[in-house]
């Protein structure tokens, strides 16, 4: 790598969660980009074909969601809080994302970071399940 790239790596370790997706906000903007990981819509509704063994899928299954159920009116803003860390979401898309409950806040996890966001989000206030 070049010093010049070290240098920003560098600045990137001491910067709070909070600055980062401030700074992911202002290049997703500065350079019309898209930073958000793909929603795996098409890949969420591919199903085995012969309708498998439905315990047997369970047993397997590796990836978890974690979908907001309710957010009671006076937590609302810690859940945001939360919903943005997790998600790299603006302020207005977070606080649109928790008010259309039941809603998918992080796809696709593995078991341990979906108990993690559970339990941020629940800590926040909010009602949660992992799917």
């Amino acid at each position: 790598m070049s010093t010049n790239t070290n240098e920003i790596l560098e600045q990137l370790k001491s910067i709070t969660l909070l600055e980062a997706a401030e700074l992911v906000s202002q290049i997703e903007s500065t350079f019309n980009v898209d930073a958000s990981a793909p929603a795996g819509g098409g890949m969420m509704m591919a199903m085995p074909a012969g309708g498998g063994d439905a315990g047997e899928a369970a047993a397997e299954k590796t990836e978890f969601n974690v979908v907001l159920e309710e957010v009671p009116s006076a937590k609302r803003i810690s859940v945001i809080k939360v919903v943005r860390a997790l998600t790299n979401l603006g302020l207005k898309e977070a606080k649109d994302m928790i008010e259309s409950v039941p809603k998918t806040i992080v796809e696709n996890v593995s078991q341990e970071d979906a108990d993690a966001a559970k339990q941020q989000l629940e800590d926040a206030g909010a009602k949660v399940a992992i799917q």
